[in-house]
This record gives structure tokens, sequence and C-alpha cells, in this order.
């Protein structure tokens, strides 16, 4: 069909769902089938914009015929189409739309994923908006109870909060996707979550949030008896030690290889602050100052 042809059943599709003195109902059957076939021969001939447009409305007809499944695919393939046409916030816009619709079919899982399509297509322009998609996308699985589905979730958001450098973010992140490994009994992504937060305030040379957070996560008992608490505890040692090459060694270690890759990266970076700072003020702490007036 040529593209005139193709307005022609949009207009035509359009007329369908209009009320007038001799339409009294909307025939959204009949309209939506030719919203469908417009939109899919627009998008064979390259035609995106045209594709998206139509296919918005093959989904507003979907959704009016009571099926809401069609209607977030339909809705899906036009925001792929705003992905081609690089209009991002529309990209956002109509994976969150597919994502209601997938959710009023009580399906978590598509629901997710359409969320984390679009945080993989903002990533580069809109990395902001892409991790809270990222987030958005594993608070649906986590109400429904399917947290382990989140992991790979948590670490791409996690992977974006470091590029952005907002590094207590991407701790926090990793601190709520060691709660939902807890949930599942999943305890080597939980150790190794907690570990990750670590090395991240110890890179943002944060070492007291850091040794909060090794604190914190001790009171877990799976990580309290794991390689990676003992690997943590090392690394404390030779940073109060101020012993480069010690931390430069643990940043090495098999237990910190067995980390996400952005991870790693962080890690080889170790340390970042000024150690001898550190040893200087363990070697005061240990020192009593004298007091005058005690004369035992």
């Amino acid at each position: 069909m040529s593209s005139s042809d193709l307005e022609k059943l949009i207009a035509k599709a359009d007329k369908l769902t209009k009320l007038s003195l001799t339409r009294w109902s909307a025939d959204w059957r009949s309209a939506t089938l030719l919203y469908e076939q417009a939109a899919n021969a627009f998008r064979v001939a390259k035609k995106y914009d045209k594709a998206k447009e139509a296919f918005e409305k093959a989904s507003k007809g979907q959704e009016m015929l009571s099926s809401p499944w069609d209607a977030a695919k339909h809705m899906e393939f036009a925001a792929g189409l705003a992905k081609e046409l690089a209009n991002w916030n529309e990209v956002a816009d109509l994976y969150r739309r597919a994502s209601e619709l997938y959710i009023e079919c009580g399906r978590s899982q598509p629901a997710s994923d359409a969320l984390a399509k679009a945080a993989r297509a903002l990533e580069d322009v809109m990395p902001d908006a892409a991790v809270q998609l990222y987030i958005d996308a594993c608070a649906i699985l986590e109400e429904d109870g399917r947290d382990q589905m989140a992991f790979d979730l948590y670490r791409a958001g996690t992977s974006v909060y470091i590029k952005l450098e907002k590094y207590t973010d991407a701790a926090a992140l990793l601190l709520r996707l060691g709660v939902g490994a807890d949930k599942c009994n999943a305890i080597n992504s939980q150790c190794k979550a907690y570990l990750s937060a670590i090395i991240v305030y110890l890179y943002a040379d944060d070492f007291k949030q850091a040794e909060k957070c090794y604190n914190d996560c001790s009171q877990v008992d799976a990580f309290l008896c794991s390689d990676q608490n003992r690997c943590a505890s090392k690394l404390f040692a030779a940073y109060i030690e101020g012993d480069i090459e010690e931390i430069r060694r643990l940043a090495q270690s098999s237990t910190v290889k067995h980390l996400d890759n952005v991870i790693i990266k962080l890690a080889r970076k170790l340390p970042t602050g000024d150690v001898s700072a550190l040893k200087a003020a363990a070697s005061n702490d240990q020192e009593e100052p004298l007091d005058e007036h005690d004369l035992t």
C-alpha cells in the first residue's frame, strides 16, 4: 500500500471511533483492525513516526475492547519506534504506559521488563530517568514476591549511579539488593552486594560510612561468616594500618574478582584517599590522655 492509502485507512478508522448523527456507537473492533494494519505497514516501510502513532491508536482500541494484553503489546511497539526516532521522553512515557497495561493483566514480569527496556534505552541520554525506571522495575517484581528476578536490574541501576558518580545512591541500591537476596535466601548474592556497597563507600573516600555499612551488615549472620566479610575486615585493617600495598593486594583477591565488573574497576583504584591520616587517627585513639586529677 502507498502512504496515501495507509493514511486513508487511518482516517477511516478514526471515523469509526467517532459518534455522529448516523453512528450512535463507536466501532472499535473494526477501527482497531485498521489501525493495526496501517501500523504494521508503516513499520515495514520504515515510516516510524506514522507507525508509532498508529500503534498508539491500536493500543487505545484494544483497551476499548477490554484487551489490556494486546494494548500493552501495541504500546511497546510504539515505544520501540519512539526509540528509533530518538524521542526520549516519549520512550519513557510509552513504556510506562505499557507497563501499567501489563499490570492490569496481572503480569508483573512483562510489566517490569517494559520499564527495564525503557531504562536501557535511556541510560546514555537520560541517566537519571533510566535509574529511576530500573528502581521502579524492581519494585514491581518485589511487590509480586519475585525479588530474585530483580537482582540484575538493581545491578544495572547501580552501574548507572556509579557512572553519575552518585556513590551514596549506588551503595544504597546495593544494600536494597542485599535485602532482596536475604528474602529469597540467595546468600551469595547478598554477601556480594554488601561487600560491593562497602567498596563503593571506600572508593568515595567515605571511610566512616564504609565502616558503618560493614558493622550494620555484620549483624547479618550470613554475611558475618562469609568470605566477603573476611575480605572487608582485612580491607579495614589495611586502611587503619595505612598499608597501601595490602589494600591493593586485597583489591585483586579472588573474592573481589567475583563481584560485578563495575565494582571490580572501583576496587582496583583503591585507595583513593590519604590512608596515612587514618593510621594517625587510630594511633591517637589508642593513646589515653593523662588525667591530671587522677592520683591513683
